[in-house]
């Protein structure tokens, strides 16, 4: 083809029929091909011509057939050779990992062969027939054995049992929120199961036959010890554990049970039944008195409900006739020792039951129960030693309690500490003027009905208490006299009719309702109420008084007394309590007019109401730290860490370490350095920096909410407490101060400089370093020279002696300065006293001392120009340095190390602060706030001004006021 097609249409007939479709056979092709380039004229040829290109179409055939079977054979040749190549990599793979296994050919020398395994166990198989054979069991001793063997079985199944029946009153006890019966007799249980245990061991000695016994060594005796003392320590802890926590168990109950109740009805498609329970009228006016007791303002002479005032002597017998009228011995006793140390306020009420019960506790007493009675007596005794503060021996604190019983007379009765005469050396000084004042301002109430007790054993002119209910109730209206140890007073008078005197009103000054005579004891502590009533009535049966006539009978004996007293009193209540209800109105109208004039635009809220707000601000506020990015956290870090550091720095290892002259010098000063401060000083420099900057931020955040527009600055005070509290209670932890010098001393000793953007980084920290003290150098110097000649001249400045004897120094020194810019840091003596001598010229006298104080200041100003003008010169030197060239760039090597080490240790400080700093600190200022909202005197001390005490003052008196027509409504309907 191309031979026949030469010549000038050629290369054009090959290109045009490499162009045309593959539709057409290679002859037409052809032809079509010709008849394009010649216009389409047709040429006569002859047939031999497409003979040829015939032949050559099937020969260019016979090759693409070749040329396919070639490239099928090269797959496989490309099969073979792969597998051929991967095996042998597998195979060198395998042997470089045998290869890495360690050597264990040293355990052929350590374990024995098997022929040596044989021989040892055919050993311990002849020794065991050995040991069948000629050792021989007494039979005895094997009974026995099997004996002992199948009581331990039993004994402890029976155990396990137990034990089993215990987790189940565990888990029931965890299922009603472990109230106070289930974990009493869980710890019953625990305490009668260990005694068991422990008495058997000690009975039965229990151990197994064995024919080889050994003595219990040394190191067992130990060991048993420990773990027995091991047991006491956890049985204490647990009874501890269990009186701490005793009343939140009995508030549990009292809600769990409420909250069961509700979820039932839920469950059913019930609303929970909201009605109140229905109350005695006793005790809805025993509440009236709490929260008049607990109404710490300025208006207690608002407080003239009546109640009954128990006063007298010391050990004259108050506490004995309120036992007799409670029908109870409920209040702790003592020889001749002070016991009622704060007053008592008991509400005696009519119940099925005999029980008492404390006010702020929801545990009952039961007094028939001496168990429980020596529970209450000894709760009574704590509670008054825990009124008592600050070194005082009585305390004004009330301690209220309800007694309910069959046949008890409804009353309210306040039992009062004793007239003492005379002070005990245990006393505080003020002890027997406090505790007249406080029966004085009892009694001064003008409904109160005084019960004035006196002991009939003493003489009559011994008696403190009766002047002192004369000066209180001169007429003597509201005033019952009780004479008590009538037994002992006719035993031990000689005159019985003195008796009937005091009976009668005639021997005292002072006037009274009434008179009765009563016996509460035999003088031993143990009798029981009934016994003591008892012996009360044989008595007054067989008593000459009364046998007489000196004496009536509705005079004697404590049931006529708490008859009468019971009378007086509600004849009292009935009597005045609308006109206090109305005085507490009238209060309640004028403090809410106040209100409205004062703050017309803020809520009602008393202290714990804004204690509550301020918990929630707080807590905002610690949350608000986890909004810092880690950025703001390293900025502030590293700042705070150059702050803290740099003094140190520059003072004690750059500007010692530069002054030395050459460079192998001053890095090996630099690393010496360094290093001790990397193990010393710097890691709790490090962690103060990091306390000190989540200290800022915390008020940092503190600061900006008490700008905001809706700011209420009656918390500021607070906050301000309870964070300074947390932040002397929170404590960096330990391992802080390891993890930092381990991170710092890795980053100090790295002296490399990677690449160019490092280097400009820390040419640019010298730089900003330099010029810092470089201008406190300048102040420094400012300061010992005066006001310079342009601000002498411009703003009629002036410099004093002192200051323009340091200018004349100043210019000596700078000559020196000028003819050496490498000075040493030290003048020599020569070089002083040629200055000395060219300033006395001038007639300026000064010594060597004034010189140095001006070279030191003037040559740290030469010194750190020196150095800021070698940084400007290291700016370009980076290659030089990399190339490791002579170059005078020192100190760029170190500010880089020790801009690392900021950039490290910021990092450390930062994660610390986030993962584990915030949440104790998130910690501490809670515990703060939970202490501080359970302290009332700290909500007083940082709660304060006019609106809270006002916002008090309302809600009490709202309180009061609304008790008190509660009460009133149901005493009108039990008319």
């Amino acid at each position: 083809m191309e031979h026949l097609l030469k010549g000038k249409f050629g290369r054009v007939v090959i290109s045009s029929y490499s162009s045309h479709s593959s539709k057409y056979s290679p002859q037409k092709r052809f032809q079509r091909n010709i008849a394009s380039l010649w216009g389409g004229k047709a040429l006569d040829r002859s047939r031999s011509v497409f003979h040829e290109h015939y032949k050559y179409q099937r020969r260019e055939y016979g090759m693409l057939i070749v040329r396919a079977l070639r490239g099928v054979l090269k797959i496989r040749y490309l099969l073979i050779g792969g597998a051929v190549a991967g095996g042998g990599a597998l195979n060198k793979k395998y042997n470089d990992w045998k290869d890495g296994l360690p050597d264990l050919k040293w355990l052929d020398d350590v374990l024995p062969d098997n022929e040596k395994w044989n021989k040892m166990r055919g050993n311990l198989i002849e020794f065991k027939d050995n040991l069948r054979n000629n050792i021989e069991i007494d039979p005895r001793i094997k009974a026995l054995s099997e004996a002992k063997y199948s009581q331990f079985k039993n004994w402890f199944e029976q155990r396990l049992d137990d034990a089993v029946a215990a987790a189940e009153k565990v888990d029931q006890a965890h299922k009603t929120n472990l109230d106070q019966g289930t974990s009493q007799v869980l710890s019953e249980i625990i305490s009668r199961m260990y005694s068991e245990v422990k008495n058997e061991f000690k009975k039965k000695n229990i151990a197994y036959a064995r024919p080889f016994a050994r003595q219990e060594s040394e190191e067992d005796s130990r060991i048993r010890k420990e773990a027995q003392q091991r047991l006491n320590e956890i049985q204490d802890e647990m009874m501890q554990t269990q009186i701490k926590y005793q009343r939140e168990l009995e508030k549990l109950e009292k809600e769990n049970k409420e909250l069961r109740k509700q979820n039932l009805l839920l469950k059913q498609g019930r609303k929970p039944n909201m009605k109140k329970i229905k109350r005695s009228l006793i005790d809805m006016y025993s509440e009236v008195l709490d929260e008049l007791a607990d109404f710490d303002s300025g208006y207690n002479t608002q407080d003239q409900l009546p109640r009954v005032v128990v006063v007298g002597d010391q050990s004259s017998g108050k506490t004995s006739v309120l036992e007799m009228i409670a029908q109870a011995r409920i209040f702790p006793r003592g020889a001749g020792e002070m016991m009622t140390r704060a007053p008592v306020k008991v509400t005696l009420s009519e119940g099925p039951y005999h029980v008492a019960q404390f006010r702020d506790s929801s545990r009952e007493f039961d007094l028939t129960k001496e168990s429980d009675l020596a529970d209450l007596r000894k709760e009574v005794e704590l509670r008054m030693r825990n009124s008592v503060k600050g070194g005082k021996t009585v305390s004004s604190d009330v301690i209220s309690m309800t007694v309910k019983g069959p046949g008890l007379q409804r009353i309210v009765l306040v039992d009062l500490p004793g007239i003492i005469s005379t002070q005990t050396t245990d006393m505080a000084a003020d002890t027997r003027e406090s505790i007249r004042q406080m029966t004085q301002a009892y009694m001064n109430n003008p409904n109160a009905i005084i019960l004035c007790i006196q002991d009939g054993s003493v003489d009559a002119e011994r008696s403190n208490v009766t002047d002192l209910v004369a000066s209180c109730d001169p007429s003597g209206k509201r005033t019952i006299f009780v004479l008590t140890k009538v037994d002992m007073a006719e035993e031990n008078l000689a005159d019985p009719s003195r008796i009937r005197k005091i009976l009668s009103g005639k021997l005292f000054p002072m006037k009274a309702l009434g008179y009765f005579a009563v016996v509460t004891g035999k003088g031993r502590k143990d009798d029981s109420i009934q016994t003591i009533k008892d012996y009360e009535e044989n008595f007054f049966r067989s008593s000459k008084l009364f046998k007489d006539g000196q004496i009536r009978s509705t005079q004697v004996t404590t049931r006529n007394l708490s008859l009468a007293v019971a009378d007086c009193f509600w004849k009292m209540v009935k009597e005045t309590v609308e006109q206090q209800a109305d005085a507490f109105k009238a209060r309640r109208f004028n403090l809410e007019t106040e209100w409205k004039n004062n703050f017309p635009r803020i809520r009602e809220q008393d202290r714990d109401e804004l204690f509550e707000r301020a918990r929630g601000e707080i807590l905002d506020e610690v949350i608000n730290l986890s909004q810092v990015s880690p950025g703001e956290w390293e900025k502030r870090l590293s700042q705070n860490i150059w702050d803290k550091v740099s003094g140190n720095m520059f003072e004690n290892i750059y500007i010692p370490a530069a002054q030395t002259g050459s460079a192998e010098t001053f890095n090996t000063a630099v690393d010496i350095k360094l290093r001790q401060w990397a193990e010393s000083t710097l890691p709790s420099q490090s962690v103060d920096c990091g306390w000190e900057s989540l200290k800022a931020e915390f008020q940092r955040f503190m600061q900006k909410a008490s700008i905001a527009p809706d700011h209420d600055d009656i918390f500021d005070e607070l906050k301000r407490a309870v964070v300074n509290e947390a932040m002397k209670r929170h404590k960096w932890e330990d391992k802080a101060s390891d993890m930092l010098r381990v991170i710092q001393l890795n980053a100090l000793e790295d002296r490399t400089i990677a690449d160019k953007r490092d280097w400009d980084q820390a040419v640019g920290f010298l730089e900003l370093r330099v010029k810092e003290k470089l201008k406190e150098s300048e102040r420094l110097l400012k300061d010992l020279l005066g006001p310079s000649a342009r601000e002498r001249w411009l703003y009629w400045q002036y410099q004093n002696e002192l200051q323009a004897k340091r200018g004349q120094v100043k210019k000596e020194l700078d000559k020196v300065l000028h003819s050496n810019e490498k000075h040493p840091p030290i003048l020599s003596y020569d070089e002083l006293t040629t200055i000395r001598n060219n300033l006395q010229r001038n007639n300026i006298d000064v010594d060597n001392e004034f010189v140095r104080e001006v070279w030191g200041a003037l040559y740290r100003k030469h010194f750190l120009n020196q150095a800021l003008e070698r940084a400007y010169d290291c700016r370009k030197s980076f290659y030089m340095y990399a190339q490791q060239m002579d170059v005078d760039c020192a100190d760029v090597v170190l500010f880089h190390r020790i801009q690392q080490m900021m950039k490290v240790t910021a990092n450390a400080l930062r994660q610390q602060i986030t993962n584990r700093e915030a949440r104790r600190l998130d910690k501490e200022i809670k515990d703060v706030l939970d202490d501080y909202g359970q302290d009332q005197d700290k909500k007083m001390q940082l709660l304060t001004g006019r609106r809270v005490t006002l916002a008090e003052e309302l809600k009490r008196v709202r309180q009061i006021q609304e008790k008190l027509e509660e009460f009133i409504q149901a005493l009108n309907k039990e008319k």
